[in-house]
């Protein structure tokens, strides 16, 4: 039995939710949550959306992973550009070895952020690695009743799988200071139109080969490595009825391939309702080649579900690195290499 504190959605309280193998209930009730995500008594607290941003709020950067050699003007200036506030966290200029502080200093330095209420959206400084080592010292009580945007990628994986497992509130995975100097001007209008609450939606054409069909569902995921690393831990996401994106960037195609049916065998891809790869970049070969693609590996893998598949989705560890708010309803739509992807209003 997994036991998870959630905050009741009606008076702030926090309750404890049993996990009894695939059924949910708080101790409050006994009631199943039908979809079999939480109990119904708190389902509506998982669809609390945080506030958009408007012009003059304040924004704050902080390195939860590794150090920032280069700094953030360029993100501070982008970020002003846009008519916010922005204030920098003591781990952007830290540094422990490979890591922006050690982890004492980064976790109080995040954990200062999600109990500043001035504060209204945390965007993580860069990836890297050292997210994990500090996620069980952060207390998320202040945040799940007044949540705030948590923007980043890859390593930060961990903080988007965490808060959606526990409280199921919306972060955004875009682009983060370190990148903004290679950014796309259309990644970057994604991440401004995502924090600003306007309409998001995508249609590409893609290279590689898809599954047509249609799919509904909450968009988790985030970088492969990562959402295998914490697979078994209180941070891991119920994959059930979602919409899996998944990237990654400098792995050997084997072990793509090894995570793709760990993930398989442990039963996360068959009750997906879709799947979305997106940049899969860098990646490594040994001398005798693996002989295949990233696309190829994933596609196999899940050949025998029905559900679609998009590839080639411009996000990941790529300068064209669009917005994509997890933990929200989406529609996926594959026509052969024609792909959309919409949001219900994010309001």
């Amino acid at each position: 039995m997994v036991n998870r504190l959630v905050a009741c959605v009606f008076n702030g309280s926090i309750l404890k939710v049993e996990k009894r193998h695939t059924k949910n209930y708080c101790n409050l009730c006994t009631t199943e949550c039908k979809d079999k995500s939480i109990c119904g008594f708190l389902n509506l607290y998982r669809m609390k959306v945080p506030p958009f941003l408007k012009k003059r709020d304040k924004v704050a950067i902080v390195a939860p992973a590794g150090n920032i050699p280069g700094g953030v003007l360029d993100a501070v200036d982008l970020l002003q550009s846009w008519g916010l506030e922005v204030v920098l966290g003591e781990s952007v200029h830290a540094f422990h070895h490979q890591f922006a502080g050690d982890d004492r200093l980064r976790a109080s330095d995040f954990q200062r952020m999600l109990d500043d209420p001035d504060v209204k959206a945390i965007i993580a400084a860069r990836g890297g690695y050292g997210t994990v080592r500090i996620i069980d010292q952060l207390d998320f009580a202040g945040f799940s009743l007044n949540p705030k945007w948590i923007i980043g990628f890859s390593d930060i994986t961990v903080l988007h799988s965490h808060i959606q497992a526990l409280f199921g509130i919306p972060t955004l995975h875009a682009q983060m200071p370190l990148n903004i100097p290679d950014a796309t001007k259309p990644s970057l209008e994604s991440l401004r139109r995502a924090l600003f609450g306007e309409s998001l939606s995508y249609q590409y054409e893609s290279e590689q080969a898809n599954r047509s069909g249609r799919a509904a569902g909450v968009l988790t995921g985030g970088n492969l490595a990562i959402l295998v690393s914490i697979a078994g831990s209180v941070s891991e996401p119920d994959y059930a009825g979602k919409i899996l994106f998944i990237e990654d960037v400098g792995e050997y195609y084997y072990s793509i391939d090894r995570m793709m049916r760990m993930l398989q065998r442990s039963g996360k891809l068959e009750k997906l309702a879709g799947l979305i790869i997106g940049g899969f970049t860098s990646l490594k070969d040994n001398e005798v080649r693996f002989g295949q693609n990233a696309e190829e590996i994933i596609l196999e893998v899940v050949k025998e579900y029905s559900y679609p598949v998009a590839s080639g989705f411009p996000a990941g560890h790529i300068d064209n690195n669009h917005a994509l708010v997890f933990g929200k309803q989406v529609t996926l739509e594959v026509s052969g290499q024609q792909v959309d992807l919409s949001y219900q209003p994010l309001s």
